[in-house]
């Protein structure tokens, strides 16, 4: 029986809360709720060790930048993944959120079933909606992982390099959730650097390095299959956002045609 994951959440009595408690006992975590104050968060996170910390950017006494850098600081076994809620977003806030140690960042008002699933996925818990393509993939016997891995061979990205394994983890993220391509930069990269204990940075290099190693070597016929109107149009090799959007996309039909 897995290890139940605990999710700590700052928010005050009211629908929002009601709505988050229900979603995520559903999925099995156990909740743990406190004020929005910076300060009964990190009590409560030394107290308690979540998994998973949702809270706003602004409360009382210690934002949430202060209060991931202050987790930063301290020497913990366990630290937790942080989510922040905020009410508008530039790029010099997003980038104070993620370098502090934020996986995520979502604008109010959020979608809550995006918001439990983007959730959930930090915790490794897999989706139990019925109409989730997670579960698609496991009632059609599909293993999108080695569907993906064949995919990237046949395109002719060397298993040895890092941009491979970020290249895979990326599509498949896409495949389960389409909306991650609208925000590459913001929300897919972080997500897999978070996994692989890297930066975003990072993982958009070494995802530009795949792609130019499989445009030098790969079969021009396998890549004019996938990418046929980028080099029928002479543009080069896809950048990073369309050859992920191309592969998750082609796969995401086909798990629709066999549903």
């Amino acid at each position: 029986m897995p290890i139940q994951k605990k999710i700590l959440i700052a928010e005050e009595n009211g629908e929002f809360l009601r709505n988050m408690l229900n979603a995520f006992r559903g999925f099995g975590f156990e909740c743990i709720t406190v004020a929005k104050d910076g300060a009964e968060v990190i009590n409560a996170i030394e107290k308690f060790s979540p998994d998973i910390v949702v809270m706003e950017s602004f409360m009382a006494r210690f934002d949430a930048l202060a209060v991931m850098q202050r987790m930063q600081a301290m020497k913990m076994q366990k630290k937790p993944c942080f989510t922040v809620l905020v009410n508008t977003m530039n790029d010099s806030l997003e980038q104070q959120m993620i370098s502090s140690g934020a996986s995520y960042c979502f604008i109010k008002p959020v979608d809550m079933k995006s918001f439990t699933e983007r959730i959930t996925q930090l915790a490794g818990y897999e989706h139990k909606d019925k109409n989730a393509i997670i579960t698609l993939h496991a009632a059609n016997d599909i293993d999108l992982e080695e569907t993906v891995s064949d995919i990237m061979h046949e395109l002719g990205v060397p298993a040895h390099i890092k941009g491979y394994q970020y290249l895979r983890t990326s599509i498949m993220l896409s495949v389960d959730s389409p909306e991650m391509m609208s925000s590459v930069t913001r929300v897919l990269y972080p997500t897999v650097a978070k996994k692989y204990g890297t930066t975003s940075s990072r993982v958009e290099r070494a995802i530009r390095h795949a792609i130019e190693v499989a445009w030098d070597r790969g079969d021009i016929d396998v890549l004019n299959s996938y990418f046929g109107y980028t080099i029928q149009n002479s543009r080069g090799k896809p950048t990073n956002s369309e050859f992920i959007a191309m592969i998750s996309d082609r796969l995401c039909l086909k798990l629709k045609k066999i549903s």
